[in-house]
């Protein structure tokens, strides 16, 4: 098979590239979960004889893949003992500019997302930032894009900050024996951190200037309607469902209140009784029809209000995530809301509420909903949060000395390590096991923090990068550049990261990491010149996902947060990727002069 070529490529290679577009096609255009189409992609390589069974199975080894896992560990205390609230709660303050107000949330945004999570840090500061806004008078859309911008730049800031710096670290590891020190990007990042806070501030009027989608909840009053069944109504007596009162033209019956008494959810088969209340939800004008049609009159005043909700039933609003299966659907023909027992009360899209009934209107990504719901629902099960991310999710817990213990424990990690004093691998160890052993967290949550599904996308990216290295596809892609590029070192590093930036808009950067690992790694050898400087540059690359919100998960935490649109990333983002870009290439190659290979 081997001996079969075209187009200079061999059977194999053909395989190899069949399977990486067609898994990339399948990522961008399905919502199959990725974990899935990682694996379906080592399995066709393993089966295929691309891959043998060790060369297939190497990922799952992966030391940077292992380093991985055990820092969700470390980062699970971190987050249980609130030392990330204790850095919001004290850094971000009350700056009098707009300009300030970037500075002051960019650069602990980074801070943390150089040792922590990204998605995590992001997922903490989305209610933060929104409630800071309004403090400061500013639009919050003015402040999630560059929050989101900054957990992304910050994580380049480590080895540890972000998963393609490991894997990118792990695979110039294998290839060379050298190790690369977890502070290798530091410099180099905090440059690029600091030209992209001055590019958001140069730049801040091509931020959107969206009203907030909550802001169209603020009032109960606005979207629910109370009418009163009077003593001689002739539905007293039927249940709901047999008065037709229970899916109305415009809404629907949320709660019915029995004197004192308040039935949530409205049941169909609850009977109605002179002076029950009822309460709707949805298009108030359509919903006053009732009174002519069923003899209801008007409440003589509101008594759904907020503080009567938090006691039995709570309004939590949450947005619909990319990739959610609510997407095009009405939820007026689904079972969620009995499965998950939860009310829609309302929708909104880009800040402003839809004005129909909220079980007619066709979901899109982004858009907000308004649920009703029991104070203690689950919010963290995978069935919700695969569809929805509620705005008020985040735990806030307890701060005390556990909080300074964990925070200890993570520092003397990325010392021990940055100092070569204990290679990385063993201070994740050790610092996890630190964690369970002060109680910073439990085995429980300590478990739950492990995301198998990234783990696996991660370990497929490791087998996806040695499969283009063993079957020639990176040696050929690295001749092809150097005969469009010619031999100069910087236009052919500029043109692979080039690449790597926009191919990152679009898939996952882990996925980018390990596969222009291998193209970059043998251009540099083609060249005549170490892999090291490149291989930073490319780290920089693939992480800096600005232009589009599917481009990193931090820009789907903030878009419906936002009020987003997408083409609202497009017009700074394009801008970014080009400036950050051209800041990477300088510093790069300032910090890191090129060295020719020992002949």
């Amino acid at each position: 098979m081997e001996s079969i070529v075209f187009l200079g490529f061999n059977l194999y290679a053909w395989i190899t590239i069949a399977t990486v577009l067609t898994m990339f096609t399948v990522l961008l255009f399905t919502k199959l979960r990725a974990d899935l189409v990682f694996l379906g992609a080592i399995a066709i390589l393993f089966v295929t004889g691309v891959l043998n069974a060790k060369e297939a199975f190497s990922g799952f080894s992966s030391t940077s893949v292992v380093i991985i896992g055990v820092l969700f560990v470390v980062v699970a205390g971190l987050t249980h003992t609130g030392v990330l609230q204790w850095i919001v709660k004290h850094l971000l303050g009350q700056p009098d500019s707009y300009s300030k107000a970037v500075v002051r949330l960019m650069l602990p945004v980074a801070a943390l997302s150089s040792f922590l999570s990204n998605t995590t840090v992001v997922a903490l500061f989305v209610g933060i930032v929104k409630m800071w806004s309004k403090k400061l008078n500013v639009s919050p859309s003015k402040l999630l894009i560059p929050l989101s911008y900054a957990s992304g730049m910050g994580g380049v800031c480590t080895l540890i900050g972000t998963p393609p710096n490991l894997i990118i670290s792990g695979l110039y590891a294998e290839n060379t024996g050298t190790v690369m020190n977890v502070l290798a990007t530091t410099i180099p990042g905090l440059f690029c951190l600091f030209v992209g806070v001055l590019s958001i501030i140069a730049m801040r009027k091509l931020l959107p200037d969206r009203k907030a989608p909550e802001a169209a909840f603020e009032s109960t009053s606005d979207y629910t309607v109370e009418l009163l069944v009077p003593s001689d109504n002739p539905h007293i007596g039927e249940t709901i469902e047999k008065a037709g009162l229970q899916k109305v033209r415009g809404g629907s019956l949320i709660e019915i209140i029995h004197f004192d008494e308040m039935v949530s959810p409205a049941i169909p088969d609850e009977p109605i009784m002179g002076g029950d209340r009822l309460i709707f939800a949805g298009q108030i004008d359509e919903i006053l029809d009732l009174k002519q049609s069923h003899g209801l009159v008007n409440a003589d005043h509101h008594v759904f209000t907020m503080s009567e909700v938090d006691r039995d039933r709570q309004l939590r609003t949450a947005y619909v995530t990319f990739g959610s299966s609510l997407i095009n659907k009405k939820l007026g023909g689904t079972n969620f809301e009995k499965d998950n027992n939860m009310i829609l009360v309302a929708v909104a899209r880009r800040g402003k509420r839809i004005e129909e009934s909220p079980h007619d209107v066709v979901l899109q990504a982004g858009d907000t909903l308004l649920f009703e719901c029991p104070p203690r629902i689950n919010i963290h099960t995978d069935r919700l949060s695969s569809q929805l991310h509620f705005f008020d999710s985040a735990q806030v817990p307890n701060i005390g000395k556990k909080t300074l213990i964990s925070t200890i424990v993570m520092m003397a990690m990325v010392v021990l390590s940055a100092l070569n004093v204990i290679p990385l691998l063993q201070c994740a160890f050790l610092a996890a096991m630190a964690m369970l052993l002060f109680r910073c967290c439990n085995v429980d949550q300590a478990m739950k923090a492990i995301n198998w599904e990234i783990l696996m996308v991660f370990a497929g990216s490791v087998v996806l990068g040695v499969a283009i290295q063993k079957t020639g596809i990176a040696e050929r892609l690295a001749f092809g550049i150097l005969d469009v590029c010619g031999t100069n070192p910087i236009v052919v590093m500029t043109a692979i990261c080039l690449v790597g930036t926009f191919i990152t808009e679009f898939i996952s950067n882990t996925a980018a990491g390990a596969m222009f690992f291998p193209i970059m790694y043998e251009a540099a050898e083609k060249l005549g010149y170490e892999p090291y400087p490149f291989l930073i540059a490319l780290m920089i690359s693939v992480s800096s996902s600005f232009a589009t919100p599917i481009g990193s998960p931090t820009h789907m935490l903030v878009y419906g947060p936002g009020g987003y649109r997408f083409s609202d990333f497009m017009r700074i983002g394009l801008l970014m990727n080009f400036i950050i870009l051209a800041a990477n290439i300088l510093i790069v190659n300032i910090i890191y002069p090129l060295t020719p290979l020992n002949p």
